[in-house]
């Protein structure tokens, strides 16, 4: 049954009032982690930087045990938003996502501040040494970061596809240009949130205490929650359409069901494709996948209207092709673990600039506010690219996507490299000045000797970071721009976990024997030059291996066309027919 013409014309007039730029106000208040929801980044980001502070003081955790905590914690974080993103795509759709995600982290941020309040909720410390947390203690704590992980991968999974969603208008001459700048500048609202928050609210947290600095994060982030929901009646709400993950596995199937066929030539009419489809033959990557889109006999293969009678032996080239998207960028998303897992080492920056010269024109920095330095710099680089670079290189030629990640990989070799050369120093300062034995002792230098690797590492994201969101965003179709976006994410969880196996077995290995660990709770009898030392020649492998997997992936342009409009009409079809 045809939709009648007043009917159409109504629905699409009910869609053009809905999305654009005037739902940004609404959603600026909810991914806690990475968006440009400006106030939740406000209130959470000093949250993070201050937890390692939080747990040293509070739980009298040692530095190594407490900086494998964060990094679990932020690879929780990072690795369940991609579930959520096939969650997402496949059955519940982004607003709901966001929606559920959102109120889960507020309960969370709830029971962490009520940890400050509470006193038995922390272990006491009336005598030295101070008591290690019981297991109530340590159940109610872990259930707070747990929440605050499963909300926060349900946001962040979700909202920078939504937002695009609010902006995306195909018919736009300019669409692309704006969804090139759109990546710039949500990212470069990250850093301005951030920076605000490092400024302004780590201090506050700092200075006033626990119980006014979560307090004043909660408030924040119940505001950024009550603004996302206001905004609710505006929102384009993009319905998911189709099972991702029985798709991914029908190709699998299908493919292993037809090993034995041998391969078509390339303009072989034997390829399965949809009606209307751009994409009528695969791509020659991961051409093994290519059979489970050969019919073999089309009066047994296909029905009277054309399409498989039995999913999991015949697919089409675009399921295919999805496929295959995931799997070729796998070695190039590889490359972002090491330099996550590198970005993450902010609390032991934290720690030695603990025992530095903090006084900055007579203004005693707290340790944590050094990580000011990296957004600030990741901020006029965004600004830099968006506002002088694209104008002047309008067809990206020269400043390519994967030329920008190569160079950001560069950037964290170099970063790496100054934070082994500035501990040395450090330690070495610290021995002569009599404090081998004294970890809290502040030796005579200055905190913004730290500065060159922030602002190195926040040039390192910049370049990488921005440009990975930008090609996985490319090569999937608008369908999986959930999951491809979420792929940025879970390189960091990953590497936060990598980061704690690395701590792990430089804490344990290195002081066998009877010798003090690498990473000893007495930073001046540790070596975390050495540690250091370790991550630059892991970047180094890893730029290597970039190179290799970059040049192996080719060309970015292989699928220009994933027949978006032939979703339309088909998400059109398939609703008219329920009505």
């Amino acid at each position: 049954m045809e939709m009648p013409m007043e009917q159409k014309k109504a629905t699409e007039l009910l869609e053009r009032k809905k999305g654009g730029w005037r739902t940004m106000p609404f959603i600026i208040g909810d991914d806690p982690f990475q968006a440009n929801e400006t106030f939740e980044k406000v209130a959470v980001v000093g949250l993070r930087v201050n937890m390692i502070l939080y747990l040293l003081q509070e739980y009298h955790f040692d530095p190594a045990t407490g900086t494998i905590i964060m990094f679990l914690w932020n690879a929780l974080t990072n690795l369940l938003p991609i579930f959520c993103a096939f969650l997402s795509d496949s059955c519940l759709g982004r607003f709901r996502v966001i929606a559920m995600g959102t109120v889960i982290h507020l309960v969370g941020l709830v029971v962490l501040w009520l940890t400050t309040i509470i006193r038995h909720a922390r272990p006491q410390c009336d005598t030295e040494p101070c008591a290690n947390p019981t297991v109530p203690q340590l159940l109610i704590l872990f259930s707070s970061l747990t929440l605050m992980a499963l909300g926060a991968s349900g946001i962040r999974s979700c909202t920078l596809a939504f937002t695009a969603d609010q902006i995306y208008n195909p018919e736009n001459p300019q669409n692309e240009r704006t969804m090139k700048s759109f990546f710039n500048w949500y990212y470069l609202s990250v850093a301005i949130s951030v920076t605000i928050s490092m400024a302004f609210i780590v201090y506050i947290q700092v200075k006033a205490g626990w119980v006014v600095g979560f307090g004043i994060s909660m408030g924040i982030v119940s505001l950024s929650a009550i603004m996302f929901f206001l905004g609710t009646s505006i929102y384009v709400k993009v319905k998911p359409n189709k099972s991702l993950l029985t798709g991914f596995a029908q190709v699998i199937v299908a493919a292993w069901k037809n090993r034995h066929l041998p391969l078509p030539p390339k303009n072989s009419d034997i390829w399965y494709f949809r009606n209307g489809s751009n994409l009528v033959q695969p791509t020659n990557k991961v051409r093994f996948l290519n059979k489970a889109c050969i019919i073999k006999n089309r009066e047994k293969d296909l029905d009277y209207e054309g399409r498989p009678n039995e999913p999991w032996s015949l697919c089409t080239v675009r399921q295919v092709e999805e496929l295959k998207a995931i799997i070729k960028v796998l070695p190039i998303w590889s490359t972002g673990i090491i330099l996550a897992t590198t970005v993450s080492q902010q609390q032991f920056f934290i720690v030695q600039a603990g025992t530095m010269d903090r006084m900055v024109f007579g203004i005693d920095i707290p340790a944590t506010n050094f990580a000011l330095f990296m957004m600030l710099t990741l901020t006029m680089w965004v600004i830099v690219y968006d506002r002088i670079l694209v104008p002047i290189l309008p067809n990206q030629r020269i400043l390519t996507v994967k030329l920008r990640m190569g160079i950001g990989l560069v950037i964290s070799c170099l970063a790496t490299l100054v934070a082994t050369l500035v501990e040395k120093k450090r330690r070495n300062q610290a021995i002569s000045e009599g404090f081998i034995d004294n970890p809290k002792g502040v030796v005579n230098m200055s905190a913004m000797w730290l500065v060159p690797s922030y602002c190195l590492f926040g040039l390192a994201q910049g370049f990488t970071v921005i440009g990975q969101i930008e090609f996985f965003y490319s090569q999937f179709p608008k369908t999986m721009s959930t999951v491809a976006v979420s792929l940025s994410t879970l390189n960091i969880g990953v590497g936060n976990l990598v980061g704690s196996l690395i701590i792990k077995v430089v804490k344990d290995g290195t002081r066998r024997g009877g010798r003090a660990s690498w990473l000893a709770s007495n930073i001046n009898r540790g070596h975390y030059d050495y540690y250091y030392g370790l991550l630059f020649i892991l970047n180094l492998v890893n730029l290597v291996c970039f190179l290799v997997w970059s040049r192996a992936y080719g060309s970015t342009q292989d699928i220009k066309d994933w027949d978006e409009d032939v979703d339309k009409i088909l998400t059109s079809e398939k609703e008219t027919n329920t009505q």
